[in-house]
């Protein structure tokens, strides 16, 4: 088996292993989908933090408004009056104002503290350094653990715009955030090695050749917008003689004989 060291840019990110006949359309598509997986568990238990801290999501049109405005638009959290942890509430009042301050008691919060950091183990960056091998089955089983914390704490469930329940039915919506540019759609992933892109309709082993002991680093990326490259060079500005002429006052000027 073939070991590719996954990097994004120049940050380490799993290692993940693959024969060497693999087809690299579905290479190029696993690694994608095991980097956009972990994406997903850092989200979630980041939002688990703060669930953790401060309760469950306030509705989109209570969030950020102070308790006097939401008194005067009569708003009510209906939600809120559901979703009430195991064990009762402690209030804790989150400043952001995204949450509504019906914080777990310390056990419940301690549930999912402990295991957000088991998640966090199984799917760390410092797996690289130990040498295990990332899988997807892997990611599942951290994904699985979030979810089964969040249950024990709220049998009840979420409400369905906090955004744990969302991702956990894929239906977040990341567009206009940072998150989202992390992303990389699994279609337009590309591998590069060497400073080579593997194409995908290639096989692995038409770049590495036949050993299945070989160690390479590989770097994700999305796959560039056609002429993002190379458009500007184009423009009248990447022509030197063109810019020469301009600081000349010679701009344009027709010669011709007399």
């Amino acid at each position: 088996m073939v070991l590719l060291h996954v990097k994004r840019g120049d940050e380490s990110q799993f290692l993940l292993q693959a024969p060497g006949s693999s087809e690299l359309e579905e290479l190029t598509a696993q690694v994608a989908r095991v980097y956009n997986a972990r994406l997903k568990a850092q989200r979630i238990w980041s939002e688990m933090e703060e669930l953790a801290e401060h309760g469950v999501f306030l509705p989109p049109n209570m969030q950020g408004l102070t308790d006097e405005q939401i008194e005067e638009l009569k708003l009510k959290d209906e939600w809120g009056e559901k979703c009430i942890p195991s064990g009762g509430s402690v209030f804790k009042k989150d400043d952001i104002g995204r949450r509504n301050g019906q914080a777990p008691n310390e056990k419940m919060k301690q549930v999912i503290k402990k295991t957000i950091e088991e998640a966090k183990a199984i799917i760390s960056k410092k797996q690289v350094e130990a040498n295990v091998c990332m899988t997807m089955e892997m990611v599942n089983d951290a994904l699985d653990q979030l979810r089964g914390a969040v249950m024990i704490v709220y049998p009840m469930g979420l409400p369905p715009y906090d955004p744990i329940r969302m991702e956990f039915e894929n239906k977040e919506d990341l567009s206009g955030t940072q998150a989202g540019l992390n992303v990389i759609k699994e279609s337009e992933a590309q591998l590069w090695w060497a400073a080579k892109e593997l194409r995908r309709t290639k096989k692995l082993s038409d770049y590495v050749g036949k050993n299945e002991k070989t160690k390479i680093i590989v770097k994700i990326q999305q796959k560039l917008e056609e002429n993002d490259d190379d458009s500007c060079l184009n423009s009248p500005w990447a022509d030197n003689t063109a810019l020469k002429r301009h600081f000349h006052g010679v701009k344009d000027i027709k010669w011709r004989p007399r």
